[in-house]
């Protein structure tokens, strides 16, 4: 008959708390608050493109499991106990954060974030634009790939909490002179004005019909830059 035996080497104590003492498990539950905090608020002041396709809360809840399932893996010295603790920490606070976010929607806007107005009638929101981490480039390209050519065939952008971009359009019939967005656009724009046209503010985007004039100011930004404004309609 055979007999299961321990190897001489085996260590119950070290499997389930690496080389901590058992007075490191309320130490771990403090480590776990503090750093789940200090995720989420990271992720919270990078922005919402970084995040794209998941909230910044789910993406903390994600981090925080992968963290605590992915050391005790690599590491000898982090034992099998802190980590359930973790899991146990990041579930109950998720489960937490949850439920007081359907409660309350101060704190959903808190936690979550809110839709920001991008794109108004054709031209830019300015102060909502500058809030968010969001390149010029990146947006005109997820733009185009909408296939929008030009700011004056949006009604209204909206960036949403996840990061995406919803475009509400005008009509082919309703679609005005804009900003056009195509590649490399932006580069032929002028401050002194020759030829009476249509006219687009590169910085904001607002739109108007300019004669002749050495140099003129944009009504709603004051810059001088202009670009010639397209009125093609929607790519399909």
């Amino acid at each position: 008959m055979f007999y299961l035996q321990a190897s001489p080497g085996f260590n119950w104590k070290e499997l389930l708390l690496g080389g901590e003492d058992w007075s490191f498990l309320p130490e771990t539950v403090f480590r776990t608050l503090i750093m789940f905090l200090v995720i989420m608020i990271s992720l919270r002041l990078l922005g919402k493109r970084g995040v794209k396709q998941l909230s910044i809360f789910e993406l903390v809840v994600i981090i925080g499991l992968g963290s605590a399932a992915g050391d005790p893996m690599f590491y000898k010295d982090v034992g099998i106990l802190p980590s359930l603790i973790v899991f146990t920490m990041v579930i109950g606070l998720y489960s937490l954060v949850t439920f007081m976010i359907g409660k309350n929607k101060k704190f959903e806007k808190l936690v979550e974030g809110k839709p920001i107005c991008l794109i108004k009638n054709g031209v830019f929101s300015i102060d909502n634009f500058q809030k968010e981490i969001l390149g010029e480039d990146e947006f005109f390209a997820e733009l185009r790939m909408q296939g929008v050519s030009q700011l004056g065939q949006i009604e209204e952008a909206i960036e949403e909490s996840s990061g995406n971009i919803s475009i509400f359009y005008y009509p082919d019939e309703e679609v005005k002179y804009g900003l056009p967005i195509m590649p490399d656009s932006l580069e032929r724009s002028q401050k002194k004005i020759s030829v009476p046209d249509y006219y687009s503010c590169i910085f904001c985007g607002y739109t108007e019909k300019i004669k002749p004039v050495s140099k003129h100011a944009c009504p709603e930004c004051k810059r001088f830059e202009w670009i010639q404004s397209s009125i093609k309609k929607r790519i399909r």
